[in-house]
């Protein structure tokens, strides 16, 4: 699996087992599976599969 560019060695699990294994909080943060958005509300029924292309991208405030 690729996250954010990086090969990571993955068990296999939902998007939301990923997001905690990067030890993120979900608030503020989308996830891309393979160059889709996937909706929060489907994060722990979508599964992430080996060579799986995963961006997660999280809110910043700026200005």
């Amino acid at each position: 699996m690729r996250v954010n560019g990086e090969d990571r060695p993955w068990p296999g699990g939902t998007v939301a087992d990923l997001v905690a294994s990067l030890d993120l909080s979900p608030r503020g943060i989308a996830v891309a599976l393979d160059g889709t958005v996937v909706a929060r509300s489907l994060w722990s029924s979508t599964r992430v599969v080996e060579g799986a292309i995963v961006e997660v991208v999280t809110a910043a405030a700026g200005g």
